[in-house]
C-alpha cells in the first residue's frame, strides 16, 4: 500500500502536528508500507527556513524510510492573519500540483489549518482514490476563539467548505472524542468518524534523573521547576501565567519557558516589566532535546485561554510529560481535564483563574500528592503509547484500500 500524506509541518519542526505525523508514518514504514510526505521547507514558528534547507520549488529527502517531498510556499511567521493564509494557500496549491505525480493508494491530509485538506480532496477526485481528513483542530472555529477573525461572511464561507470537506472525506480521523461529537452535532455521519488521540513516544520519553549539567548551566539547581515546552501562541494564555507568577513569593519556585511563537516577544516583555526573577525564557529546541529539558522540570504546565472551543482540545504535551512521570498542571477544561483526572496524572486549574492556579500549584508540591500523581502518569503513558495509536490509525486506513487483484 502506498500512502500519500500532506502536512505543512514535519521534522525537523517540533510542534505537535509534525511529531504526530512523523511518529505515525515511521511506524507504518516499519510495517512495510510506502509513505510519501508532501510538506514545505521547515520554518515553524519563526517563518525562517531552518539551516540546511532552502525554500525550493521541489526537493526530496528520506527520513527513516519516509520519502519526504518539500515544495515551495509563501513563508511567514506564525502571526498575522493575511500572511498566514497566503502561506497556507500557497502550500496547498503546490502540494496539489506535486501530488498529481505521486503514486498512491490513499491520500491523507492533516489540519490544524484545513487548506491541506483541499489538496487531498482535489487529488482524490482526480486520482479516484480514497482520502482521510485527520482533524487536529476545529478550524476555522479556533481562529475566532483567539480573536484573529470575527464571525462574518468569510468565516461563514469557510465553515461551509469545512463541512463539505468532512462529508467528502471517506473517513475523518479526529484526535479527540469531543471533535467527533462536534461533527456529529453538525450533521456528519457518525459511522465515518474515528478517533485516534495523541500520545507519547515511550522510547524517547521515559523516566530519568534530572540532568545536573543542564541545571548548572541554567543556574536552576535546587529549584522547583514548572516547565512549559512548546508554542508561545495566541491560544496559550502565557501572559496570564506570567502575571500570576508575579504573585508568587516562594523564591524556590521557578518557571522555565522553552519555545517560540506569535506571543513570545510580548510575554518576555511583560516579564521584564514585572521585573520577574523567577522566570527563564529559552529558544526552541529539537525534539530529541525535549526529554533532557523535561527531565529538570518537576511539573509540566499546559494552559490555554478560557473558551468553550478549547474544551475539545487535548494538549499533546500531557502525554510526553506523563511518560517521564512529570505531573501536569493543566489549565484546560473538557477532554484534557477528563484524561488528567481519570488517571490522576496532574492537577487542573480553571483557565485564566489566578487564585485557582496558585492554589493548585501549591497543592501539587505536596510530597504525598506528587507521588500519587507520578503513579497516575505511568498508567496514562501505557494507555497512550504512540506505537499503539499509530497502528490503530493504520488499521483504519487499510480498511479503505481494496486489496489488489
Amino acid at each position: 500500500m502506498k500512502i500519500l500524506f500532506i502536512t505543512d509541518n514535519f521534522p525537523p519542526e517540533v510542534n505537535a502536528p509534525a511529531t504526530r505525523t512523523y511518529e505515525h508514518t515511521k511506524e507504518w514504514v516499519k510495517r512495510g508500507y510506502e509513505v510519501t510526505i508532501i510538506t514545505c521547507a521547515p520554518n515553524f514558528p519563526h517563518g525562517k527556513v531552518y539551516k540546511g534547507y532552502k525554500n525550493r520549488l521541489y526537493s526530496k529527502e528520506s527520513i527513516d524510510g519516509i520519502e519526504v517531498i518539500r515544495v515551495w510556499s509563501y513563508i511567514s511567521a506564525n502571526k498575522g492573519f493575511v500572511k498566514r493564509i497566503l502561506d497556507y494557500v500557497s502550500f496547498a496549491f503546490m502540494a496539489f500540483v506535486v501530488g498529481l505525480f505521486q503514486k498512491s493508494d490513499i491520500i491523507i491530509a492533516t489540519s490544524p489549518q484545513f487548506f491541506t485538506t483541499w489538496s487531498a480532496w482535489g487529488l482524490s477526485k482526480i486520482k479516484r482514490k480514497p482520502w482521510v481528513f485527520e482533524l487536529r483542530d476545529l478550524w476555522p472555529e479556533s481562529i475566532k476563539t483567539v480573536g484573529a477573525m470575527k464571525q462574518g461572511r468569510v468565516i461563514d464561507t469557510l465553515e461551509k467548505i469545512e463541512l463539505a470537506l468532512y462529508k467528502s472525506a471517506n473517513i475523518v480521523v479526529a484526535v479527540t472524542d469531543a471533535f467527533k461529537e462536534n461533527l456529529i452535532s453538525r450533521g456528519i455521519d457518525e459511522s465515518k468518524i474515528d478517533v485516534v488521540t495523541n500520545g507519547s513516544n515511550v522510547e524517547l520519553f521515559y523516566p530519568r534523573a534530572k540532568d545536573i549539567e543542564l541545571l548548572d548551566e541554567l543556574n536552576l539547581k535546587d529549584k522547583f521547576i514548572v516547565g512549559y515546552i512548546g508554542t508561545h501562541g495566541m491560544a496559550h494564555s502565557l501572559d496570564f501565567i506570567v502575571k500570576s507568577v508575579s504573585k508568587i513569593k516562594d523564591k524556590n519556585i521557578h518557571f522555565l519557558f522553552v519555545g517560540d511563537g506569535a506571543k513570545k516577544a510580548e510575554v518576555v516583555q511583560l516579564a521584564k516589566e514585572l521585573n520577574l526573577k523567577n522566570v527563564t525564557f529559552l529558544e526552541p529546541i529539537s525534539k530529541d532535546e525535549v526529554p533532557r529539558y523535561l527531565s529538570i522540570c518537576d511539573i509540566s504546565l499546559a494552559p490555554l485561554k478560557r473558551s468553550d472551543t478549547f474544551k475539545t482540545v487535548i494538549p499533546s504535551k500531557i502525554f510526553e510529560a506523563s511518560a517521564m512521570q512529570k505531573p501536569t498542571l493543566l489549565g484546560v477544561e473538557g477532554q484534557a481535564q477528563k484524561i488528567i483526572e481519570k488517571y490522576n496524572a496532574g492537577l487542573c486549574f480553571k483557565p485564566e483563574d489566578e487564585g485557582d492556579f496558585l492554589e493548585k500549584l501549591e497543592q501539587i508540591r505536596d510530597e504525598k500528592i506528587y507521588k500519587k500523581l507520578q503513579d497516575g502518569c505511568q498508567k496514562l503513558a501505557i494507555d497512550f503509547d504512540r506505537k499503539t495509536l499509530a497502528n490503530k490509525m493504520l488499521n483504519i486506513i487499510k480498511e479503505l484500500v481494496k486489496p489488489s487483484k
